[in-house]
């Protein structure tokens, strides 16, 4: 199994960005360059498609809530694929968080957040990235403890230029950004000192899901578990 995750939020007694279970553990954002964002229409799919992103090299799968299946399918990955970290994605609601958790996801993720989302997420004993697109959002999350954070839709909310812009005033920040990331515009993101990973769907496509095609997508999981962090950013995964 993949080595344990740390919380994205704290008490105010401990640094919000460190790893809470010793020098074994793993921020979400430093699992892999890339967390592929994964829709299962048919639960009988979850478990080879995961096992291919495993084996291609990117076990950070986040599973969204889109389509009935998705919450079958976090509890079939979770049982049966070694080496996966499963997550949920699409969480809006406090009972989606319960849900979840209960079915084995080990990180939560969200489009956006309220305050009675984030305090479910806080108290699910699991990692989350609540997602932003403003920078009074970002400053919210800070107030909460919140260091680790989705930024989306991102190339519609203004892209690398808006995390650029970020860096400055909110250096604490880390994100995962995602919404119009591909293999082309990726590097970029990467290369930013506040960008942990992003995530995408480029390496699931439909016709290789509904084909079954799995080799196809370990080789495409392959491509995006080879985008790292260029050296030049300054920046290295803890």
């Amino acid at each position: 199994m993949t080595a344990p995750l740390s919380s994205s939020s704290t008490t105010p007694s401990a640094s919000p960005s460190a790893p809470s279970a010793g020098p074994s553990a793993h921020p979400v954002l430093d699992l892999a360059p890339v967390i592929p964002v994964v829709v299962v229409k048919d639960v009988a799919d979850a478990v080879p498609l995961a096992r291919a992103l495993v084996a291609g090299g990117l076990p950070a799968i986040e599973v969204t809530l889109r389509t009935p299946a998705g919450l079958e399918a976090i509890r079939a990955v979770s049982g049966e694929v070694a080496g996966a970290v499963v997550g949920a994605g699409t969480v809006i609601t406090p009972e989606q968080v319960a849900d979840c958790v209960a079915a084995g996801a080990r990180f939560l993720v969200s489009p956006g957040w309220t305050d009675g989302l984030l305090a479910a997420m806080q108290g699910s004993g699991v990692p989350f990235l609540p997602g932003v697109s403003t920078a009074s959002e970002v400053v919210a999350l800070l107030e909460h403890g919140v260091r680790e954070m989705k930024f989306f839709p991102a190339q519609a909310a203004g892209g690398t230029a808006f995390l650029k812009s970020l860096a400055g005033p909110l250096p604490q920040a880390r994100f995962c950004p995602t919404g119009g990331i591909g293999p082309a515009n990726a590097p970029e993101y990467l290369a930013l000192p506040n960008v942990g990973c992003v995530g995408g769907t480029w390496m699931v496509p439909e016709d290789a899901i509904a084909g079954r095609d799995w080799a196809r997508i370990e080789g495409l999981a392959r491509e995006a578990a080879g985008l790292r962090r260029p050296v030049s950013a300054g920046a290295t995964c803890r």
